[in-house]
């Protein structure tokens, strides 16, 4: 599995903003800068999270975006679903019970999609967003440079 830069550049603007709207809603701009991502990219990616009900955004000259609720309630699962759809590694006919794969029955390698597929379910639904906010301090701590993601 690959993620596209949706997912990549939507996670690192949902850790800045973890980091920095606890106290005021967060422009675009500031996140683009801090994140070296493109304003108009991450608009986009903004109206997908809002969308899904992960951010809300407030109009105005001191406006900008927010967590729409708290980060120990938002998983890596939920940014990454919200902008790349399903995450299975595999999509296996015989796993969806449409019932169109005629070898279902007898298809050992079924078994190991199922548990690459389960694996990456479980990665991205125990991770939040307020434990990565976590090891950003903890890396600032130690002088490193701060930052939510490489530029890769």
């Amino acid at each position: 599995m690959k993620l596209s830069t949706k997912g990549r550049y939507g996670l690192r603007a949902m850790i800045d903003l973890a980091v920095y709207s606890e106290k005021a809603p967060v422009s675009i701009q500031s996140i683009a800068d801090r994140q070296s991502i493109s304003e108009r990219y991450l608009e986009q990616l903004m109206a997908s999270l809002k969308k899904a009900g992960l951010v809300s955004s407030i109009r105005g000259a001191n406006g900008g975006y927010q967590l729409a609720r708290p980060a120990i309630g938002i998983s890596v699962g939920d940014v990454l679903r919200a902008l790349e759809g399903d995450l299975r590694a595999v999509i296996c006919s015989g796993q969806d019970g449409e019932g169109s794969c005629e070898n279902a029955d007898a298809c050992v390698t079924r078994y190991v999609w199922q548990r690459i597929n389960e694996s990456i379910t479980h990665a991205v639904d125990t991770m939040y967003l307020n434990q990565l906010v976590d090891e950003s301090r903890k890396l600032k701590d130690k002088g490193q440079t701060q930052s939510t993601g490489c530029k890769g």
